[in-house]
């Protein structure tokens, strides 16, 4: 079980690196450093959303517009790190 609980502590890693780099692409996007034109830029930023939308958009739905500033991925970066480091060590605990 304890392997179990590492895997997803891996996994919720791999998944916050998931988020920056949407985060990231989106930026760079929104200043016209890259272009959705190109298809490998395209096929990326569409892999990228495909993987975080459906987590932040429930939460976009629950917090309040705030115009342009788009917060959600920082709600779900902290709600992962909540995860690794309260729920899996709790657990773990509860198991050993």
């Amino acid at each position: 079980m304890i392997e179990l609980l590492r895997f997803i502590d891996h996994l919720i890693t791999l998944y916050i690196y998931v988020i920056v780099a949407s985060v990231v692409m989106s930026w760079l996007i929104g200043f016209g450093m890259i272009n959705l034109r190109n298809p490998f830029v395209r096929s990326v930023f569409d892999v990228l959303q495909a993987v975080t939308e459906p987590l932040l958009k429930p939460i976009r739905a629950i917090l309040p517009d705030l115009g342009a500033i788009d917060i959600s991925p920082l709600i779900l970066l902290l709600g992962c790190q909540f995860v690794q480091v309260v729920v899996l060590p709790n657990l773990a605990r509860a198991v050993a």
